[in-house]
């Protein structure tokens, strides 16, 4: 369940203790980079396709809900290290949504980041025991996924919600007339 990178930081924070927290730096560039590939070949696919068919009211919707809660489908399954969560299917849909490249990058970073550093400092405290823990805690983690899409979810819908009353609000003020 655990995938190939993971067990490789692991693997070589058990061999190479001085390894650890370099094949975790070096995992956080290769996914960036990888990642950052895939999300432009979809941002390109993604424009023909919009250039070609026209765009309806239901696909203006999608884009406009993916702009404000699809990044979070990127984050959860680079950040829980279990294989069921399909990261690559959340990154095309980023590119062929024209998300920001810069916002894609800061949302996977966020997500790699803690995910390879805990794999090799983990590593490092349970030497080979740590893939069977993994595997053990299946639960727990998609239990811990679960749980994080949620918090950001509402977290990022409060704010949503606060920035749409904030604009109606400014919009609906009647004009201060100076004295």
């Amino acid at each position: 369940m655990v995938g190939g990178v993971d067990a490789v930081i692991v693997l070589l924070a058990v061999v190479s203790r001085k390894q650890a927290y370099l094949a975790a730096a070096t995992a956080i560039v290769g996914s960036l980079v990888g990642s950052l590939i895939l999300f432009l070949i979809a941002r390109k696919g993604g424009e023909e396709y919009h250039r070609r068919h026209a765009s309806s009211a239901r696909s203006d919707r999608f884009r406009a809900w993916f702009h404000e809660y699809g990044l979070l489908t990127v984050f959860v399954p680079a950040f829980v290290p279990i294989i069921p969560l399909p990261l690559k299917i959340f990154i095309i849909s980023a590119g062929a949504m024209e998300e920001s490249p810069v916002k894609f990058s800061l949302v996977l970073l966020a997500a790699r980041i803690p995910r390879y550093l805990f794999l090799a400092w983990l590593g490092l405290r349970l030497g080979t025991h740590t893939l069977p823990y993994l595997r053990q805690h299946i639960w727990e983690l998609i239990l811990l996924a679960t749980t994080i899409f949620i918090v950001l979810y509402a977290s990022v819908r409060i704010v949503h919600d606060r920035r749409t009353r904030f604009s109606k609000s400014r919009t609906m003020a009647p004009p201060t007339v100076p004295k």
